[in-house]
């Protein structure tokens, strides 16, 4: 069964950003020169989506933008050849569906700029003070929960705000995500701007489907939850509002202190109230702006937004953060379609998930995606959880798919399940990570294989190398984040431990903290308490509902408290050396450009 993609096409965006590209390029040419200054540079930069690494030097990280994770075959290939031409061989999916391509030299970033730009892709603002690429859940048009298909209003909302003169020297970044209904997959939660489709019923009777906008959400070191703006907000009113918001923090955001710019702290200020009255005050006016975004998108009436309906009869799948998979099947097929195939649209097509561990692919896998999804004819998507989704196929393909995946390593049981442990890059190669947290999802992962229990299902891990939460600890039920240590007089790469972060149901519960401990003894804190859940769980319920009826974080703490030890360096000295390195630890910080 084959379904045309939401996005089929390469965006046009064509003759305005290959100005940008060379202007760009003569920019990194009067940099080099001395032409122009550093701090007028890094600004240039970042809103081009290039980041330094911490290597120094030209070493860049390009951020592509990739609207709702829509990517498409052409896009695909393209991705393996940029890894391999001008990388190490592969790219890497961020929690925010961007691919990042670490390594390139400066002089080059033109070269792959204008590669992206011929298949419809642009790297613009995915960094910096911006409006960052834009969210939406992965089974958007897929799910048999939802109210409306939001793929679309994604990719209208990013064709608003790139290049908008509103969102190019912002206090700080502005984030925009979707979901489809309330399961909230696509994490509007702790976003700027988090849009929920939704439905109310109107005095005849009828039903209007909308939205039910949050806003002012956050994570970083001080994580805020989203308020809701209003009950209900009209399709035609919903650009409007997020132009509103944008504008308002524009005015109201802390310039001053980048630490306290979000759009977050502009409630500690002016409080919600407050915030409410002057963005749908300023949405009022909007009609007299020429930028003015108001009535439905045009890609919105083009394309549609009907949802994809629940299947009358047969399996509906559960989606989000705590599903209770079953693992009943023995084979590798039934295994991997037990936890990886979502079921249950009217229309009868399935989902099902390509797990990419740590969201590393690479230059060959990226080709043989790009092949499957060729053959398969099926839309595919960029998860939040860093894995790959094919969506619009028939029962028939997924041995197909399965078997494919197989061929190139990407077939293993992920979803959903407790081996699918989310990083960010720590400090492989971010400046201000202090702890390397790619090293630690591998050793947790290894840890929870040799112990049986990297199939439990509904406990997900996530991990950051420092308090920002690029790697969104605080939303996992299990949460890490990189910190320095200090033992026998040595330092040392430690971590503090959340648990019971939980996402969904338009609500929003943050981890709380259990205990810190040094980077050599987290595998083993994460083994005690996925083991403990598995054996102490009553039948679908979820982490956040086990570790409230067991007495919370504090009592589950009691059994980890061994943990929080630094044996004497001359004993162990692997507790004074970060995962996958072999001198003393130190935690160099660079200066802060951006955060994922």
């Amino acid at each position: 069964m084959n379904i045309t993609p939401i996005i089929a096409a390469p965006r046009d965006l064509d003759a305005e950003q290959h100005r940008d590209i060379e202007r760009f390029e003569r920019a990194i040419a009067q940099y080099q020169s001395g032409e122009i200054d550093e701090d007028v540079f890094r600004v240039m930069r970042l809103n081009n989506g290039v980041y330094g690494q911490r290597q120094g030097g030209t070493n860049q990280m390009v951020r592509i933008k990739l609207p709702a994770g829509t990517i498409t075959p052409e896009q695909l290939d393209l991705m393996g050849y940029l890894s391999e031409t001008y990388s190490r061989g592969w790219g890497h999916i961020t929690t925010r569906q961007n691919v990042q391509i670490h390594f390139v030299e400066l002089t080059r970033v033109p070269e792959v700029l204008r590669e992206l730009a011929a298949v419809g892709l642009t790297s613009r603002e995915s960094c910096g003070d911006t409006v960052r690429n834009v969210m939406a859940c992965h089974l958007a048009g897929a799910c048999p929960h939802e109210f409306l298909d939001v793929t679309p209003w994604a990719e209208a909302a990013f064709e608003h705000f790139v290049r908008n003169p509103l969102g190019q020297r912002l206090p700080r970044k502005f984030k925009i995500n979707f979901s489809g209904c309330s399961t909230d997959c696509g994490q509007a939660m702790f976003n700027d701007a988090g849009v929920i489709a939704t439905s109310r019923t109107l005095p005849d009777g009828s039903v209007e489907t909308g939205f039910r906008v949050y806003i002012a959400g956050g994570l970083g070191a001080t994580p805020h939850p989203a308020l809701a703006l209003e009950e209900f907000t009209a399709r035609e009113d919903l650009l409007p509002t997020i132009e509103a918001l944008l504008r308002v923090f524009d005015q109201t955001g802390n310039r001053d202190n980048k630490l306290r710019a979000r759009l977050k702290w502009v409630v500690d200020q002016l409080g919600i109230d407050e915030l409410r009255r002057r963005v749908l005050k300023v949405r009022r006016t909007l009609p007299a702006s020429s930028s003015w975004p108001g009535g439905i998108p045009a890609i919105v009436d083009k394309v549609g937004d009907a949802p994809a309906g629940r299947a009358s009869r047969g399996e509906v799948s559960a989606v989000g953060q705590g599903v209770a998979v079953r693992l009943l099947p023995s084979d590798p097929y039934g295994r991997w379609a037990a936890t990886s195939v979502i079921r249950g649209t009217a229309n009868g097509s399935v989902s099902a998930v390509a797990y990419a561990g740590l969201g590393d692919i690479t230059a060959a896998q990226f080709r043989s995606l790009a092949s499957i999804q060729r053959e398969l004819g099926a839309d595919v998507r960029l998860s939040n959880r860093q894995n790959v989704v094919f969506r619009a196929l028939s029962e028939a393909q997924l041995p197909v798919l399965y078997a494919r995946l197989d061929a190139i390593g990407m077939a293993r049981p992920g979803a959903e399940l407790a081996r699918d442990v989310v990083a960010c890059p720590g400090s492989d190669t971010c400046n201000i990570a202090v702890t390397q947290s790619r090293g630690l999802a591998k050793a947790i992962g290894e840890a929870l294989e040799a112990e049986g229990l990297a199939e439990v299902g509904g406990v997900r891990i996530n991990i950051s190398g420092c308090t920002n939460s690029c790697g969104q600890h605080h939303t996992a039920d299990i949460g890490f984040f990189g910190a320095e240590r200090r033992a026998h007089g040595r330092s040392a790469p430690g971590y503090q431990m959340l648990l019971g972060g939980y996402v969904g149901q338009e609500q929003i519960n943050f981890g709380e903290k259990a205990l810190r401990l040094p980077a050599k003894n987290a595998p083993e804190a994460a083994v005690r308490v996925v083991r403990r859940f598995a054996e102490e769980r009553e039948a679908g319920e979820v982490f956040r509902s086990w570790m409230d009826r067991v007495g919370g974080a504090a009592e589950i703490t009691k059994g980890l408290v061994d943990l929080d030890q630094f044996p004497l360096p001359d004993v162990h000295p692997e507790f004074y050396a970060d995962y996958g390195e072999t001198g003393p630890f130190v935690a160099e910080v660079g200066d802060s450009e951006c955060a994922v």
